[in-house]
Parts: structure tokens; sequence; C-alpha cells
């Protein structure tokens, strides 16, 4: 895990954040949904695999049955452990559940 000079804790890559936390099958699929645009990180559209993601950032993403999908991050994972590691690491939020 990196630490940028200006953020508030380590951060790791987003399509790494992802395929460790098991919400996509590989690297190259979550490196794909970044590059072309369809998740947002705090709101904002993301357009690059790297883009830095840390604790209480709040991820949205379209599934691949077309279901929209929020997630806030609670942990940032060292390894692609087991599926009920990797869920430990974000919330599944509903409408309205954000912050």
């Amino acid at each position: 895990m990196a630490e940028h000079p200006f953020s508030n804790g380590p951060t790791m890559r987003l399509d790494k954040f992802l395929w460790f936390a098991r919400i996509v099958k590989t690297r190259s699929f979550a490196q794909r949904l970044a590059e072309e645009g369809h998740l947002r990180i705090d709101g904002r559209p993301i357009d690059r695999a790297a883009a830095p993601v840390r604790l209480g950032n709040i991820l949205t993403f379209v599934t691949h049955r077309g279901h929209v999908r929020t997630i806030r991050i609670e942990a940032l994972p060292i390894r692609r452990g087991p599926p009920s590691e990797a869920q430990r690491c974000y919330q599944d939020l509903q409408a309205g559940d954000a912050c």
C-alpha cells in the first residue's frame, strides 16, 4: 500500500482493491472497468485503473447484470484471500445509506 503525501492514510490501486476484495474475477477486468469509465469514487468518474482508493471511499459501478452497486471501503486487503476475508473489506450500501 502506498502512502500519498496529501492523503489521510494508506492507499491502494483501484484495480488491485477490486480484485483482492473479490468484487471482480480478474485484475484485467477491473482495469477495463476503470479505463472504460464504469466506476466512480466518491461520485467522481474514474478512467484509470491506478486511481488510489482509501478507507471510507464510496465506489459505485454497474455490475455485469446491469445493476448499480455501491460499496464503502472498510479495509485495504493485503492479499486476495478467501471470500469471507474479502467481504470484510467493504460494506454494500443501499440507496440512501451512503454518508
